[in-house]
């Protein structure tokens, strides 16, 4: 590294230090030279140049590194200009990362119990329950796909969606709080890789499902996995006004067992379709125990498995005519049914899959197959001609397979094992490639292709990621009218970027810069991600939330975004007792509990009624009782009532648990629970 390029990368980034600085060259990150040399505004003499000329030789900093550093770093007190919502993987949370600073701002509780809001420790147990399986707890979810609200095919910030592989259930987050509202548990599958997209309008919720089983998973032996195996999608009608999802409007349709992935909703003229791609269209059903290949192999012999075309008002109109069948006490389209009124058409594409992405304008269909080196570009207009001239053949399900020529508008060789794609505002599309493991940046045909100067459906660049990317997530990517700029690649290892912690290393979000037009992407910021195993994100301008700094009124529930009519009030703290049952009513405020204490015998049941009476901005209280599970995070203006039985005497000190003031140790006070004796 040259001193001429420590002068570049330091006169780039200190205001009013670019006078004199003496130009750059080519190789100076792919910024314009000429600027190097023009006058800016402010001050600051020489000293803060010098300081950051040093810095960068004590550190071994090349000019690019200096301005990936400018371009992500926050001042204190300035705020990203985007927030992402990435999935937790096994921590069954959501993660909200502001972009382009890639720091991690909040963790949100959905399906796995998280003690620092305590989520499942005294709040949120309601809802926690719904996600019960027959009755019995579940502890952990595998999160994959988060989904934001939209109107008319735009992101509103309103609500978040995020499915559970693990378990086939589905969370609604509000955004006015970044609380987990509810979970509703899929009565027909164990299994949903495919959750969670939504159409334009936030109608319905998409949860695709994944593994072949029977419908209610009911035992069925692999002989007879033709017969008694299947897939399915189910549609979940969400009522915005309540903001939940309406169970008695959604309904499912049968699908053949082959393995379904993604689905994704179509847009501006596609809307009203819905897309999914499948994988082990050969029905592998028993692994390699009986001679036969192991799933690996045997899911990957065809040439082709199929995407799911399907016409989303049909299959509604058929649902509110009454042509469902009840499984499992919920609504199912069966696969006749869907083929005789001809909703659900297959399209070959690339063996094994690995999603569908719609086109901002909804005219195209993205596909990639994970052992072909191309995307697939599909016309909806040329899908829809093919349809109508019947160009097609049945499989053995009766469902028609439609012409694959007939069907396809560009195929794009972009690299090894292509995955997912995602759109800019200038009329590029980009794919990750797993294999490579780098992220391609090709030209979309239509109206955003007049944007760039490529020719449409050409290869323009790649940039290497570090490692095997999985996902990708644009700015505003899955909507009618992304923004560009940045796009993160989620990287599945990280190996060599960040000091080893041990055999489990964290997973890598590298964040991407793609203002520049052609090939000059550049990676500009690594994020250790060392909680579960992220895989899926969406991405929002941070001006569209509008989230609430302190809830609406004294007694607020964020279950039920009301308050709460047996909240506990200032002026009427109090304990009262009515047989074994033991109401107690408290508040809290800097820096005490009213009441201080309260008695008990054991074997009481306790109902605790304790709510935050503070209404400034961050004036976050905790409660916590030892040897009882017990925590709260008690919001401005919250209100919780916790429900417990006193099952062994003693004497339990409780405290606040969020660092409050500067008196917040002396903010506790003491459950004691007498003796039955």
């Amino acid at each position: 590294m040259t001193a001429k390029h420590l002068v570049w990368g330091a006169c780039l980034l200190v205001p009013g230090l670019l006078v004199g600085c003496g130009g750059g060259d080519s190789n100076s990150g792919g910024e314009d030279s000429s600027s190097a040399a023009k006058p800016t505004s402010g001050g600051g003499g020489a000293a803060p140049y010098a300081a950051l000329q040093t810095v960068a030789q004590e550190r071994g900093l090349t000019p690019d590194d200096l301005v990936a550093a400018a371009k992500t770093f926050q001042p204190s007190g300035r705020h990203d200009d985007y927030l992402m919502f990435a999935s937790d993987g096994h921590g069954g949370q959501m993660l909200v990362i502001g972009v382009p600073s890639m720091r991690i701002l909040r963790v949100i509780g959905v399906f796995t119990p998280e003690p620092w809001q305590g989520w499942g420790y005294g709040a949120g147990q309601d809802v926690l329950d719904e996600g019960k399986i027959n009755g019995k707890d579940i502890t952990w979810g595998d999160t994959h796909h988060p989904a934001l609200s939209e109107t008319a095919g735009d992101y509103d910030g309103q609500f978040c969606f995020i499915n559970d592989k693990a378990n086939a259930r589905l969370a609604v987050i509000d955004l006015r709080d970044f609380e987990t509202k509810q979970i509703v548990k899929n009565p027909l599958s164990l299994s949903d890789h495919g959750g969670a997209m939504v159409t334009p309008n936030t109608d319905y919720i998409i949860e695709g499902g994944q593994y072949g089983h029977p419908l209610g998973w009911d035992y069925a032996p692999m002989e007879e996995y033709v017969s008694k195996y299947r897939g399915m999608v189910t549609l979940w009608k969400f009522d915005r006004d309540s903001g939940r999802i309406d169970q008695s409007k959604s309904f499912a349709l049968e699908l053949p067992p082959y393995w379904q992935d993604l689905f994704d909703a179509g847009k501006l003229v596609s809307d009203g379709w819905i897309f999914g791609n499948s994988f082990n269209t050969e029905l592998a059903a028993d692994g390699g125990e009986s001679g036969t290949p192991p799933y690996e192999a045997g899911a990957s012999q065809r040439d082709n498995d199929y995407m799911h075309v399907i016409n989303l008002r049909k299959a509604e109109a058929l649902y509110r005519a009454g042509k469902a069948e009840i499984i499992k006490g919920f609504p199912v389209l069966s696969i006749q049914t869907l083929v005789d009124e001809g909703v659900l058409y297959f399209v070959p594409e690339p063996k094994s899959p690995h999603g569908v992405d719609v086109s901002p304008d909804g005219a195209y269909m993205v596909v990639s197959g994970k052992l072909d080196p191309h995307v697939t570009v599909y016309s909806f207009d040329k899908i829809q001609k093919t349809i109508a001239a019947k160009n097609w053949e049945p499989d053995q399900f009766g469902v028609p397979v439609l012409d694959f020529d007939s069907c396809v508008e560009a195929q794009i060789e972009v690299g090894l094992g292509p995955l997912h794609t995602q759109f800019d505002n200038q009329g590029y599309a980009y794919t990750s490639l797993f294999l490579e493991p780098a992220v391609a940046r090709w030209t979309m045909g239509g109206p955003l292709g007049a944007k760039n100067p490529e020719p449409d459906w050409t290869l323009v660049g790649k940039v290497p990621v570090q490692y095997n990317v999985g996902h990708i997530c644009a700015a505003e990517g899955d909507t009618v009218s992304p923004d560009g700029k940045y796009l993160v690649s989620m990287n599945k290892w990280a190996i060599d970027r960040f000091t080893p912690v041990g055999p489990l290393v964290p997973q890598n979000f590298q964040l991407v810069d793609i203002a520049d037009t052609g090939d000059t992407m550049k990676v500009i910021y690594d994020m250790p991600v060392g909680m579960g195993e992220p895989h899926y994100a969406q991405m929002i301008k941070a001006d569209k939330l509008k989230p609430w700094k302190v809830y609406p009124e004294v007694g607020w529930s964020p279950e039920t975004q009301s308050v709460r009519l047996d909240a506990a009030q200032k002026g009427k703290e109090r304990v009262e007792r009515n047989g074994t049952t033991v109401d107690v009513y408290m508040t809290a405020v800097r820096s005490h509990f009213t009441p201080e204490y309260v008695e008990a015998v054991e074997g009481d049941h306790i109902r605790w009624h304790i709510t935050n009476i503070e209404r400034a901005y961050d004036a976050t209280h905790g409660f916590a009782v030892p040897a009882y599970n017990i925590n709260l995070s008690l919001e401005p203006g919250e209100a919780q009532v916790i429900e417990f039985v006193a099952d062994r005497s003693g004497t339990y000190p409780f405290y606040c648990s969020e660092f409050c003031s500067a008196l917040h140790l002396e903010m506790m006070g003491y459950f004691l629970v007498k003796p039955a004796e």
